[in-house]
């Protein structure tokens, strides 16, 4: 264990990485915030119209109402006030850490990541199979989620700390390059599966 947390430590501190969850946190904070505004706004008043809500395919008034908005019993959004926060803190104890982290520490964010991105995948499922609408704030989610995903799981990859082959952390290594690419992909794939299941291109601007 000694040596795992050696070899953690001696890696250079990914100071981009760090910059990229300090930004993500703080637009996954600003979108989960104005999402728990518009939850209590409803709580107060069911007929309110919400600041994310646009037309019938964009709003947020359907996903906040529904069972899938509040999976654990209390609004999904109070979920990302607390984990962007500590996204937010981990870019930042990063960018002030010296002698980096125990591997402990890098599994632990990372299998937080990997939650979350299971709660995107879920959510963006129900929103294009089941409520049918788009959600602009959980959107906004959704594009910082998939990417911090991506970065932190193929970092980890690549320096060891989540154990796998030499060749395949050569494998990610080079995808970690690659990670804006990757992200973009991700995203065609959700906006081609929108406009098949909703058709969003035609009824948004024609």
């Amino acid at each position: 264990m000694a040596d795992s947390v050696l070899a953690v430590r001696s890696t250079r501190r990914p100071r981009l990485l760090a910059a990229w969850l300090i930004v993500a946190g703080a637009i996954g904070l600003a979108a989960a915030f104005l999402l728990t505004l518009d939850k209590l706004q409803m709580l107060r008043d069911p007929n309110a119209h919400l600041t994310c809500s646009f037309n019938v395919l964009i709003g947020c008034a359907t996903n906040l109402a529904s069972w899938q908005g509040s999976l654990l019993g209390f609004p999904n959004p109070l979920l990302g006030l607390v984990g962007w926060t500590a996204t937010i803190a981990m870019g930042v104890a990063i960018l002030a850490s010296r002698d980096g982290f125990a591997r402990w520490f890098w599994l632990a964010f990372n299998a937080g990541v990997v939650l979350a991105m299971a709660l995107v995948v879920f959510l963006i499922t129900a929103s294009l199979t089941v409520l049918n609408v788009l959600c602009p704030w959980c959107m906004v989610t959704w594009s910082v989620t998939i990417p911090t995903f991506w970065a932190v799981t193929l970092y980890n990859l690549k320096t060891g700390v989540i154990p796998v082959p030499e060749r395949v952390r050569r494998v990610c290594s080079a995808l970690y390059g690659w990670v804006p690419l990757i992200t973009v992909g991700c995203y065609a794939v959700v906006a081609v599966l929108a406009q098949i299941q909703l058709d969003w291109i035609h009824r948004a601007f024609v």
